[in-house]
């Protein structure tokens, strides 16, 4: 295979991505402390921040002491460089938040969907807004990523599937992106659920992780040596489908809420449980936090919620065999530690696998953060090839 040759240019476009990774992560820095662990002399490391100053990347945000000598200057990633806006699409509500490069949120809205029945009005109305409440220009956004509930093809990026989201179909994307002038991402919700665990949670630095998502539907994210799986068609992870003894299957692919896993756990399944142990709770969340209240029928209630859970998870586990579990979404969240201890020893009574089983870290917004991380990460990587 031929390689690029190490030109200056090439040489020049790798040190400013360094320089600008760096800032990102370990910022501000002087130039000496950047020159060292870039390795560069400090001749090519003024050079450098030079560049990057023209090119309105960098700036120098204060001064350090250096000893006998003048204060030498910090050095800093401008905010300002780049902004991405991530998007929660839910069938009744939609929520959007601007960040610029750093990650820093600095614009958030939400309203309900039925303001309009037109997606692309509704995402670039949503889009303008949200930039606008950050005192941003909407052009000078670089990268949205959306999340919904569905099926996303990993090769063209389109909405293969929309759950509860009529209007959403193929196309669509292409669409947004010549709107916005600017690269949309589509992503299922629960696979930016995970990643916010990933990056900010309870899966940082592991590799092998699933995410159990139960909430009014029931979904899965799967991450296998650090890298997302999102299968050959993007429906890794839709365990709702998943057939489960005494349950019917779905009869129609587009109604996962009919029967399989689905029909077991969701949050239909969970309040019509909670009436047979005599629990009474506002929704399948309220049920779950009321049963850990105490009491002999709660603790029946949630033995029973274990259980159901247990089948999924063991054949899920049986077959990636994952270091940890997450569970997340409001009705899983609500079983916090108790649920989770349950669920792990329901799985080690059946399959020859036992997982770490922990609640989520990412308490507020999940998917929202999910989709603002995806986004900053991609705009970062348009800024650092743009340095080229």
């Amino acid at each position: 295979m031929s390689q690029r040759p190490a030109t200056p240019s090439l040489l020049r476009s790798l040190n400013n991505r360094s320089a600008l990774e760096l800032l990102l992560r370990d910022g501000p820095l002087t130039r000496v402390g950047l020159g060292q662990r870039i390795g560069l002399s400090k001749v090519t490391a003024s050079q450098l921040l030079a560049r990057l100053q023209e090119r309105n990347l960098v700036e120098v945000v204060g001064t350090q002491s250096a000893g006998r000598g003048p204060n030498a200057e910090l050095y800093a990633i401008r905010p300002g460089c780049a902004h991405s806006i991530g998007i929660e699409l839910n069938p009744d509500l939609v929520k959007a938040a601007l960040a610029d490069v750093t990650g820093t949120v600095i614009g958030r809205i939400e309203r309900p969907v039925s303001d309009t029945t037109d997606p692309k009005q509704l995402i670039h109305d949503m889009a303008v807004d949200v930039a606008t409440s950050g005192g941003v220009a909407p052009g000078a956004v670089d990268d949205i990523v959306i999340g919904m509930p569905g099926v996303v093809d990993p090769v063209s990026g389109d909405i293969e599937l929309s759950f509860d989201l009529p209007g959403w179909h193929r196309g669509l994307r292409s669409t947004l992106a010549a709107d916005l002038d600017c690269h949309v991402t589509f992503e299922n919700d629960v696979n930016l659920a995970a990643a916010a665990e990933r990056a900010e949670g309870a899966g940082r630095d592991v590799n092998d992780m699933v995410l159990l998502w139960v909430d009014r539907g029931v979904g899965l994210a799967v991450v296998l040596s650090g890298h997302l799986h999102r299968g050959a068609t993007g429906a890794a992870g839709e365990i709702g489908y998943l057939p489960v003894p005494g349950v019917s299957s779905p009869a129609r692919i587009d109604s996962p809420a009919q029967g399989a896993f689905q029909g077991l756990v969701g949050a239909g399944a969970l309040a019509e449980l909670a009436r047979e142990y005599g629990i009474v709770a506002d929704g399948a969340a309220e049920a779950v936090r009321a049963a850990l209240a105490g009491g002999t029928a709660a603790e029946g209630f949630l033995q029973a919620f274990a259980d159901r859970l247990a089948l999924g998870m063991a054949a899920v586990c049986s077959v990636v065999d994952p270091a940890l579990v997450v569970v997340a979404g409001e009705v899983g969240a609500a079983g916090g530690e108790i649920l989770c201890q349950m669920v792990a020893q329901a799985v080690r009574n059946i399959a020859p696998v036992h997982p770490a089983v922990v609640p989520t870290l990412i308490e507020t917004e999940p998917v929202l953060r999910g989709a603002v991380l995806t986004a900053v990460h991609l705009a970062r990587q348009t800024l650092f090839e743009s340095t080229s």
